[in-house]
């Protein structure tokens, strides 16, 4: 049978798209999937975390961060005091996460193209210095943020805020600080009530300030929780739990999370 070369060419281009094509849709789909079923990202490889980096690279960097933190939702709390990750000398520890793991996981996925790279992140953003890691073992996790207030003064986890969102007061400090400002948790609950909205974005790291006469070992940082948009409703996205007594990461209708809360008040990052 006779075919006009015209169309012998189309057909052989047809047959050398269709596996681009079919890589694009499972793609997509497998993003929507990670978007509905957030909790399935631990069942994906490295390939598959790289690939949903490439395609979120170009959303902004709060966005990116708010995306990745919502992957985490459902996993179960790290009971480990020192957190699993450290115990096991290791960058990555997806399967159990306490709230500073959490937030240091967000950013460095957000932050990268590969997992690779986030691992090259997590040696500056977790330490005061940089982490030093020699055939996947971590060799100085002496050296990491161990205190939350640490985190936000040290630059490396953006501008703090705070002042920028509401009224701030000061609170009593703790290791070297004699004063500590935030913005209280009843200053929150008023400014939202009066405008219906604080002016908090995708990504806003959130750092829970603790009472002086609740601290354990001179902690001012007792909760570290992360920000994400959904149309009208702010929520926040932690790792909500006890070293003691098992949880989750979950995310919360942020002014009623804070309305129940234990905590004196907030500081606010925002990267970059």
């Amino acid at each position: 049978m006779h075919i006009c070369r015209a169309t012998k060419l189309k057909c052989q281009s047809s047959v050398r798209k269709e596996p681009y094509f079919r890589a694009k849709w499972y793609d997509t789909l497998a993003l929507f999937c990670l978007i509905i079923f957030p909790s399935i990202l631990f069942a994906f490889n490295d390939a598959d975390i790289a690939s949903f980096q490439k395609q979120i690279s170009p959303k902004p960097i709060g966005e990116r961060i708010a995306f990745w933190s919502e992957q985490f939702v459902g996993t179960p709390y790290d009971p480990d005091p020192l957190g699993t990750y450290v115990t096991r000398r290791v960058i990555v520890a997806d399967d159990r996460v306490d709230c500073m793991y959490h937030v240091f996981r967000s950013l460095e996925l957000a932050m990268s193209q590969t997992p690779e790279e986030a691992i090259r992140i997590a040696l500056d953003k977790r330490f005061m210095d940089r982490g030093i890691l020699e055939s996947g073992i971590v060799l100085n996790y002496d050296d990491r943020f161990q205190y939350g207030e640490d985190m936000l003064n040290s630059g490396k986890w953006g501008k703090e805020i705070t002042s920028e969102i509401g009224p701030v007061t000061s609170i009593r400090g703790s290791r070297g600080r004699a004063k500590v400002k935030m913005v209280s948790k009843k200053n929150i609950i008023k400014y939202f009530k009066k405008s219906f909205q604080l002016p908090l974005t995708d990504g806003d790291f959130v750092f829970f300030i603790k009472s002086p006469e609740k601290r354990v070992a001179n902690e001012i940082v007792g909760h570290i929780g992360i920000i994400k948009w959904e149309e009208n409703d702010m929520y926040l996205i932690h790792a909500a739990g006890r070293k003691n007594n098992g949880g989750e990461v979950s995310k919360v209708l942020f002014l009623d999370y804070v309305s129940t809360m234990p905590f004196a008040g907030v500081r606010i990052s925002r990267f970059p």
